[in-house]
Protein backbone atom coordinates (compact mmCIF):
# COMPACT_ATOMS: atom_id res chain seq x y z
CA UNK A 1 0.00 0.00 0.00
CA UNK A 2 1.41 3.30 -1.05
CA UNK A 3 2.01 6.15 1.56
CA UNK A 4 -0.40 8.25 -0.32
CA UNK A 5 -3.29 5.87 0.64
CA UNK A 6 -2.69 6.36 4.38
CA UNK A 7 -3.95 8.69 7.40
CA UNK A 8 -2.27 11.63 8.65
CA UNK A 9 -1.65 9.55 11.63
CA UNK A 10 -0.28 6.81 9.78
CA UNK A 11 1.87 8.90 7.92
CA UNK A 12 3.71 10.11 11.48
CA UNK A 13 3.92 6.81 12.59
CA UNK A 14 6.28 5.89 9.19
CA UNK A 15 8.17 8.97 9.57
CA UNK A 16 8.90 8.05 13.43
CA UNK A 17 9.92 4.24 12.52
CA UNK A 18 11.88 5.15 9.42
CA UNK A 19 13.91 8.03 12.16
CA UNK A 20 14.03 4.31 14.53
CA UNK A 21 15.22 1.89 11.90
CA UNK A 22 17.83 4.70 10.70
CA UNK A 23 19.29 4.90 13.99
CA UNK A 24 18.55 8.53 14.08
CA UNK A 25 16.19 8.71 16.76
CA UNK A 26 15.64 6.02 20.41
CA UNK A 27 12.75 3.64 20.62
CA UNK A 28 12.02 5.66 23.99
CA UNK A 29 11.63 8.96 22.25
CA UNK A 30 9.72 6.78 19.32
CA UNK A 31 7.08 6.06 22.62
CA UNK A 32 6.90 9.64 23.43
CA UNK A 33 6.18 11.32 20.49
CA UNK A 34 3.47 8.76 18.97
CA UNK A 35 2.29 7.95 22.42
CA UNK A 36 2.59 3.93 22.25
CA UNK A 37 4.22 1.70 24.49
CA UNK A 38 7.74 0.12 23.64
CA UNK A 39 6.22 -3.22 23.08
CA UNK A 40 3.62 -1.64 20.55
CA UNK A 41 6.95 0.20 19.04
CA UNK A 42 8.72 -2.68 17.87
CA UNK A 43 5.82 -4.77 16.75
CA UNK A 44 5.25 -1.28 14.25
CA UNK A 45 9.43 -1.64 13.27
CA UNK A 46 8.61 -5.60 12.71
CA UNK A 47 5.68 -5.17 10.31
CA UNK A 48 7.61 -2.21 8.57
CA UNK A 49 10.61 -4.34 7.96
CA UNK A 50 8.21 -7.14 7.00
CA UNK A 51 5.79 -5.40 4.53
CA UNK A 52 6.94 -1.82 4.39
CA UNK A 53 5.07 0.89 4.54
CA UNK A 54 1.85 -0.94 4.01
CA UNK A 55 2.61 -2.91 7.64
CA UNK A 56 2.05 0.52 9.60
CA UNK A 57 -1.43 0.89 8.37
CA UNK A 58 -4.16 -0.29 10.55
CA UNK A 59 -5.34 -3.69 9.69
CA UNK A 60 -9.14 -2.58 11.23
CA UNK A 61 -9.37 -0.67 7.85
CA UNK A 62 -12.57 -1.65 6.18
CA UNK A 63 -13.85 -3.44 8.66
CA UNK A 64 -17.08 -2.76 11.02
CA UNK A 65 -16.59 -1.12 14.01
CA UNK A 66 -16.57 -2.87 17.16
CA UNK A 67 -19.53 -1.31 18.73
CA UNK A 68 -21.53 -1.58 15.46
CA UNK A 69 -25.05 -2.88 15.56
CA UNK A 70 -26.11 -6.08 14.69
CA UNK A 71 -27.71 -6.57 11.78
CA UNK A 72 -30.46 -8.25 13.33
CA UNK A 73 -31.19 -5.62 15.59
CA UNK A 74 -31.28 -3.44 12.47
CA UNK A 75 -33.70 -5.71 10.91
CA UNK A 76 -35.41 -5.13 13.90
CA UNK A 77 -35.78 -1.79 14.29
CA UNK A 78 -36.76 -0.97 11.13
CA UNK A 79 -39.66 -3.77 10.61
CA UNK A 80 -40.87 -2.32 14.03
CA UNK A 81 -40.92 1.50 12.38
CA UNK A 82 -42.60 -0.03 8.86
CA UNK A 83 -45.18 -1.46 10.92
CA UNK A 84 -46.14 0.40 13.69
CA UNK A 85 -44.35 3.79 13.07
CA UNK A 86 -44.16 4.66 9.06
CA UNK A 87 -45.32 8.07 9.16
CA UNK A 88 -43.21 8.77 12.26
CA UNK A 89 -39.81 10.97 12.72
CA UNK A 90 -36.58 9.20 13.60
CA UNK A 91 -36.89 11.15 16.88
CA UNK A 92 -40.19 9.77 18.07
CA UNK A 93 -40.22 6.67 16.27
CA UNK A 94 -36.50 6.24 18.32
CA UNK A 95 -38.72 7.08 21.91
CA UNK A 96 -41.50 4.62 20.57
CA UNK A 97 -39.21 1.42 20.45
CA UNK A 98 -37.45 2.16 23.42
CA UNK A 99 -40.51 3.12 25.50
CA UNK A 100 -42.84 0.21 23.80
CA UNK A 101 -40.04 -2.35 22.41
CA UNK A 102 -37.64 -1.92 24.62
CA UNK A 103 -35.12 -2.21 21.29
CA UNK A 104 -33.03 0.96 22.04
CA UNK A 105 -31.18 3.00 19.15
CA UNK A 106 -29.93 6.61 18.86
CA UNK A 107 -31.93 8.75 16.97
CA UNK A 108 -29.26 9.68 14.69
CA UNK A 109 -28.77 6.09 13.91
CA UNK A 110 -32.33 5.20 13.10
CA UNK A 111 -32.27 8.51 11.12
CA UNK A 112 -29.30 7.17 8.90
CA UNK A 113 -31.20 3.56 8.76
CA UNK A 114 -34.92 5.28 7.45
CA UNK A 115 -33.28 7.06 5.43
CA UNK A 116 -30.71 4.70 3.52
CA UNK A 117 -34.13 2.49 3.49
CA UNK A 118 -36.36 5.54 2.15
CA UNK A 119 -38.93 5.41 5.29
CA UNK A 120 -37.49 8.89 6.10
CA UNK A 121 -36.88 11.79 4.39
CA UNK A 122 -35.43 15.03 5.52
CA UNK A 123 -37.38 18.27 5.03
CA UNK A 124 -36.01 20.73 2.43
CA UNK A 125 -34.60 23.91 3.46
CA UNK A 126 -37.44 26.72 2.16
CA UNK A 127 -36.70 30.40 2.03
CA UNK A 128 -39.13 32.23 3.86
CA UNK A 129 -40.41 35.75 5.08
CA UNK A 130 -38.51 36.93 8.03
CA UNK A 131 -39.97 37.62 10.93
CA UNK A 132 -38.07 39.05 13.78
CA UNK A 133 -37.94 37.09 17.31
CA UNK A 134 -39.99 38.09 20.40
CA UNK A 135 -38.45 37.72 23.28
CA UNK A 136 -40.27 35.42 25.70
CA UNK A 137 -42.15 37.08 28.64
CA UNK A 138 -40.41 36.74 32.03
CA UNK A 139 -43.34 35.36 34.00
CA UNK A 140 -45.69 32.60 33.82
CA UNK A 141 -49.51 33.95 33.57
CA UNK A 142 -47.74 37.21 31.85
CA UNK A 143 -49.17 35.96 28.39
CA UNK A 144 -51.29 32.84 27.46
CA UNK A 145 -51.28 32.52 24.03
CA UNK A 146 -54.38 30.87 22.87
CA UNK A 147 -56.03 29.47 19.36
CA UNK A 148 -57.92 26.26 17.96
CA UNK A 149 -56.60 23.99 15.45
CA UNK A 150 -59.15 22.07 13.30
CA UNK A 151 -57.84 18.99 11.94
CA UNK A 152 -58.27 15.10 11.68
CA UNK A 153 -57.05 14.67 15.02
CA UNK A 154 -58.76 10.71 15.25
CA UNK A 155 -57.82 10.16 11.79
CA UNK A 156 -60.20 7.96 10.19
CA UNK A 157 -61.30 6.67 13.81
CA UNK A 158 -63.83 9.80 14.06
CA UNK A 159 -64.64 12.98 12.69
CA UNK A 160 -62.69 16.32 12.09
CA UNK A 161 -62.95 18.39 15.69
CA UNK A 162 -61.28 21.87 17.10
CA UNK A 163 -58.28 21.59 19.61
CA UNK A 164 -58.29 24.72 21.61
CA UNK A 165 -55.08 25.11 22.86
CA UNK A 166 -54.33 27.59 25.84
CA UNK A 167 -49.86 28.18 25.55
CA UNK A 168 -48.32 30.13 28.06
CA UNK A 169 -45.67 32.36 26.21
CA UNK A 170 -42.86 32.25 29.21
CA UNK A 171 -42.35 28.76 29.32
CA UNK A 172 -44.19 27.22 26.43
CA UNK A 173 -46.45 24.75 28.31
CA UNK A 174 -49.57 23.64 27.54
CA UNK A 175 -51.68 25.30 30.54
CA UNK A 176 -55.26 24.09 29.28
CA UNK A 177 -55.89 21.73 26.02
CA UNK A 178 -59.73 20.89 25.35
CA UNK A 179 -61.62 18.96 21.92
CA UNK A 180 -64.29 20.63 21.09
CA UNK A 181 -66.54 20.69 18.19
CA UNK A 182 -65.82 23.51 16.38
CA UNK A 183 -64.04 27.61 17.73
CA UNK A 184 -67.33 29.59 19.35
CA UNK A 185 -67.51 31.76 22.12
CA UNK A 186 -69.27 29.44 24.09
CA UNK A 187 -66.14 26.96 23.76
CA UNK A 188 -63.70 29.71 24.92
CA UNK A 189 -66.03 30.43 27.39
CA UNK A 190 -66.31 26.98 28.86
CA UNK A 191 -61.93 26.62 28.21
CA UNK A 192 -61.40 30.43 30.03
CA UNK A 193 -63.63 28.77 33.05
CA UNK A 194 -61.50 25.54 33.05
CA UNK A 195 -58.27 27.87 33.07
CA UNK A 196 -59.50 30.39 35.67
CA UNK A 197 -60.31 27.83 37.91
CA UNK A 198 -57.23 25.63 37.33
CA UNK A 199 -54.72 28.69 37.09
CA UNK A 200 -56.31 31.79 38.12
CA UNK A 201 -56.28 35.00 36.35
CA UNK A 202 -53.58 35.45 33.58
CA UNK A 203 -52.07 39.22 32.96
CA UNK A 204 -53.80 38.51 29.35
CA UNK A 205 -54.60 36.28 26.61
CA UNK A 206 -52.97 36.42 23.31
CA UNK A 207 -55.15 35.61 20.42
CA UNK A 208 -55.28 36.01 16.23
CA UNK A 209 -58.37 38.23 14.64
CA UNK A 210 -60.78 36.09 14.84
CA UNK A 211 -64.41 37.20 14.80
CA UNK A 212 -64.78 35.69 18.27
CA UNK A 213 -62.01 38.08 19.73
CA UNK A 214 -62.80 41.33 17.45
CA UNK A 215 -64.93 43.44 16.02
CA UNK A 216 -63.37 43.01 12.13
CA UNK A 217 -66.66 44.95 10.67
CA UNK A 218 -65.91 48.36 10.55
CA UNK A 219 -62.82 48.50 11.77
CA UNK A 220 -64.44 48.21 15.37
CA UNK A 221 -65.20 51.53 16.28
CA UNK A 222 -63.67 50.25 19.74
CA UNK A 223 -66.74 47.54 20.16
CA UNK A 224 -65.94 44.45 22.16
CA UNK A 225 -67.35 40.89 21.30
CA UNK A 226 -68.65 38.52 23.79
CA UNK A 227 -65.49 37.17 24.44
CA UNK A 228 -63.75 40.59 24.69
CA UNK A 229 -66.70 42.01 27.00
CA UNK A 230 -65.82 38.96 29.39
CA UNK A 231 -62.29 39.61 29.69
CA UNK A 232 -62.86 43.32 30.56
CA UNK A 233 -65.05 42.22 33.53
CA UNK A 234 -62.75 39.69 34.83
CA UNK A 235 -59.90 42.29 34.49
CA UNK A 236 -58.42 40.38 31.86
CA UNK A 237 -56.33 41.60 28.41
CA UNK A 238 -57.68 40.58 25.26
CA UNK A 239 -54.96 41.53 22.68
CA UNK A 240 -54.68 40.14 18.83
CA UNK A 241 -52.00 39.50 17.21
CA UNK A 242 -51.33 40.56 13.32
CA UNK A 243 -49.91 37.83 12.29
CA UNK A 244 -49.59 34.27 12.97
CA UNK A 245 -45.66 34.59 13.39
CA UNK A 246 -46.41 37.07 16.40
CA UNK A 247 -48.37 34.16 18.56
CA UNK A 248 -45.67 31.33 17.17
CA UNK A 249 -45.68 29.78 20.39
CA UNK A 250 -49.33 28.20 20.17
CA UNK A 251 -48.69 27.55 16.19
CA UNK A 252 -45.40 25.76 16.45
CA UNK A 253 -47.54 23.67 19.16
CA UNK A 254 -49.49 22.88 17.41
CA UNK A 255 -47.46 21.61 14.58
CA UNK A 256 -46.24 19.34 17.49
CA UNK A 257 -49.33 18.23 18.79
CA UNK A 258 -50.55 17.76 15.08
CA UNK A 259 -48.00 14.99 14.86
CA UNK A 260 -47.33 13.94 18.51
CA UNK A 261 -50.79 14.05 20.15
CA UNK A 262 -52.79 12.46 16.70
CA UNK A 263 -49.98 8.67 17.06
CA UNK A 264 -50.28 8.79 20.77
CA UNK A 265 -54.44 8.82 20.53
CA UNK A 266 -53.45 6.33 17.65
CA UNK A 267 -51.51 4.34 19.87
CA UNK A 268 -54.09 4.18 22.70
CA UNK A 269 -56.90 3.49 20.32
CA UNK A 270 -58.89 7.01 21.57
CA UNK A 271 -61.52 8.07 18.87
CA UNK A 272 -63.78 9.95 20.33
CA UNK A 273 -63.53 13.64 21.58
CA UNK A 274 -64.79 12.91 24.88
CA UNK A 275 -62.30 9.96 25.53
CA UNK A 276 -59.61 12.65 24.42
CA UNK A 277 -60.67 14.67 26.77
CA UNK A 278 -60.80 12.47 29.65
CA UNK A 279 -57.30 11.37 28.29
CA UNK A 280 -55.56 14.60 28.14
CA UNK A 281 -54.13 15.21 31.43
CA UNK A 282 -51.43 12.51 31.37
CA UNK A 283 -50.67 13.55 27.75
CA UNK A 284 -50.30 17.26 29.36
CA UNK A 285 -48.56 15.72 31.90
CA UNK A 286 -45.91 14.52 29.65
CA UNK A 287 -45.56 17.32 26.59
CA UNK A 288 -45.00 20.11 29.60
CA UNK A 289 -41.90 17.44 30.85
CA UNK A 290 -40.64 17.37 27.17
CA UNK A 291 -41.18 20.81 25.63
CA UNK A 292 -41.63 23.60 29.25
CA UNK A 293 -38.61 25.43 30.07
CA UNK A 294 -38.20 27.46 33.28
CA UNK A 295 -39.71 30.79 33.07
CA UNK A 296 -36.64 34.22 33.24
CA UNK A 297 -38.53 35.04 36.58
CA UNK A 298 -40.31 32.19 39.27
CA UNK A 299 -42.81 35.19 39.99
CA UNK A 300 -46.46 33.83 39.23
CA UNK A 301 -48.84 36.34 37.77
CA UNK A 302 -51.92 34.76 38.04
CA UNK A 303 -54.11 36.10 39.94
CA UNK A 304 -57.01 34.39 42.16
CA UNK A 305 -60.71 34.78 41.34
CA UNK A 306 -61.81 37.18 43.86
CA UNK A 307 -65.64 37.95 45.06
CA UNK A 308 -66.79 39.81 41.96
CA UNK A 309 -65.75 37.50 39.66
CA UNK A 310 -68.45 35.73 39.19
CA UNK A 311 -67.99 33.25 36.47
CA UNK A 312 -71.56 32.21 35.77
CA UNK A 313 -72.95 35.86 35.14
CA UNK A 314 -69.62 36.76 33.44
CA UNK A 315 -68.80 33.97 30.67
CA UNK A 316 -72.20 34.65 28.61
CA UNK A 317 -73.59 35.68 25.63
CA UNK A 318 -75.75 39.30 26.21
CA UNK A 319 -77.69 41.12 23.71
CA UNK A 320 -80.13 43.48 23.20
CA UNK A 321 -83.73 43.53 21.73
CA UNK A 322 -86.64 45.87 21.66
CA UNK A 323 -89.59 44.21 22.91
CA UNK A 324 -92.43 45.02 20.80
CA UNK A 325 -96.47 45.79 21.20
CA UNK A 326 -97.28 42.53 21.58
CA UNK A 327 -94.69 41.75 24.26
CA UNK A 328 -92.29 39.76 21.41
CA UNK A 329 -88.65 40.09 20.90
CA UNK A 330 -86.75 38.22 18.00
CA UNK A 331 -84.31 35.45 19.17
CA UNK A 332 -81.98 34.08 16.41
CA UNK A 333 -84.70 32.74 14.19
CA UNK A 334 -86.87 32.62 16.92
CA UNK A 335 -89.55 34.48 19.20
CA UNK A 336 -89.49 34.98 22.70
CA UNK A 337 -93.16 36.23 24.18
CA UNK A 338 -92.79 38.04 27.63
CA UNK A 339 -95.94 37.31 30.29
CA UNK A 340 -98.17 40.02 30.23
CA UNK A 341 -97.84 40.85 33.73
CA UNK A 342 -98.50 44.60 34.20
CA UNK A 343 -94.25 45.15 34.37
CA UNK A 344 -93.82 43.81 31.37
CA UNK A 345 -96.54 45.62 29.53
CA UNK A 346 -94.65 48.79 30.40
CA UNK A 347 -91.72 47.49 28.37
CA UNK A 348 -93.09 48.00 24.92
CA UNK A 349 -90.63 49.25 22.44
CA UNK A 350 -88.07 49.45 24.66
CA UNK A 351 -84.70 47.57 25.14
CA UNK A 352 -84.49 44.55 27.04
CA UNK A 353 -81.06 42.11 27.52
CA UNK A 354 -81.28 38.76 26.66
CA UNK A 355 -79.06 36.52 27.92
CA UNK A 356 -77.54 33.00 27.31
CA UNK A 357 -75.54 31.21 29.48
CA UNK A 358 -73.16 28.05 29.38
CA UNK A 359 -75.68 25.50 29.73
CA UNK A 360 -78.51 26.68 26.91
CA UNK A 361 -80.62 28.29 29.62
CA UNK A 362 -82.13 31.98 28.45
CA UNK A 363 -82.50 34.68 30.57
CA UNK A 364 -84.47 37.95 29.76
CA UNK A 365 -83.60 41.36 32.21
CA UNK A 366 -85.06 44.66 32.35
CA UNK A 367 -82.36 46.20 34.76
CA UNK A 368 -82.23 43.84 37.92
CA UNK A 369 -85.91 42.12 37.33
CA UNK A 370 -85.97 39.20 35.28
CA UNK A 371 -88.80 38.90 33.24
CA UNK A 372 -90.58 35.24 32.22
CA UNK A 373 -91.26 34.73 29.04
CA UNK A 374 -92.16 31.61 26.64
CA UNK A 375 -90.32 30.57 23.46
CA UNK A 376 -91.69 29.96 20.12
CA UNK A 377 -90.50 29.31 16.54
CA UNK A 378 -87.09 28.95 17.88
CA UNK A 379 -84.22 28.02 15.41
CA UNK A 380 -81.39 25.55 16.51
CA UNK A 381 -78.14 28.05 17.70
CA UNK A 382 -75.83 28.11 14.73
CA UNK A 383 -74.54 31.97 15.41
CA UNK A 384 -71.20 32.60 16.74
CA UNK A 385 -70.84 35.98 18.80
CA UNK A 386 -67.77 37.90 18.58
CA UNK A 387 -65.15 39.46 20.41
CA UNK A 388 -62.08 41.55 20.77
CA UNK A 389 -59.48 44.22 21.30
CA UNK A 390 -57.70 46.26 18.72
CA UNK A 391 -55.12 44.35 17.53
CA UNK A 392 -51.29 44.97 18.97
CA UNK A 393 -48.48 45.08 17.45
CA UNK A 394 -45.88 42.15 19.15
CA UNK A 395 -43.38 44.81 19.62
CA UNK A 396 -46.23 46.98 21.98
CA UNK A 397 -46.74 44.34 23.97
CA UNK A 398 -44.45 45.07 26.52
CA UNK A 399 -46.03 48.50 27.21
CA UNK A 400 -49.84 47.03 26.74
CA UNK A 401 -48.59 44.17 29.37
CA UNK A 402 -47.51 46.83 31.73
CA UNK A 403 -50.45 49.24 31.16
CA UNK A 404 -52.79 46.05 32.28
CA UNK A 405 -50.64 45.15 34.97
CA UNK A 406 -50.97 48.67 36.64
CA UNK A 407 -54.85 48.61 35.82
CA UNK A 408 -55.13 45.22 37.37
CA UNK A 409 -53.45 46.20 40.37
CA UNK A 410 -55.41 49.23 41.23
CA UNK A 411 -58.64 46.97 42.63
CA UNK A 412 -56.42 44.49 44.12
CA UNK A 413 -55.02 46.74 46.02
CA UNK A 414 -58.60 47.92 47.40
CA UNK A 415 -59.93 44.44 47.86
CA UNK A 416 -57.08 43.92 49.89
CA UNK A 417 -57.56 47.35 51.87
CA UNK A 418 -61.00 46.09 52.88
CA UNK A 419 -59.90 43.37 54.49
CA UNK A 420 -60.84 40.49 51.59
Amino acid sequence: MSVVSMSGRECERLSVLSEVRSGRLRVSDACGLLGLRRRQVFRLLARLKLDGAAGVVSRRRGKPGNHRLAAAHRALALSLVREHYGDFGPTLAAEMLAERHGCVVSRETLRQWMAADGLWTARRRRHRAVHQPRRRRDCLGELVQIDGSEHAWFENRGGKCTLLAFIDDATSQALHLRFVPSESTFEYFRSVRAYLTTHGKPVAFYSDRHGIFRVNKGEGNGRLTQFGRAMVELSIGAICANSPQAKGRVERAFETLQDRLVKAMRLAGIGTMEAANAWLPGFVADYNRRFGRAPASAKDLHRPLGTADDLDAILVCREWRTVTHSLALAWKGGLLLLEPTPFARGLARQKVEVVEHLDGRLTVRSGAASLAFTTILQAPFMRQATAALDSVDSKRLTPVLAALREQQAVPAAIHAAAGG
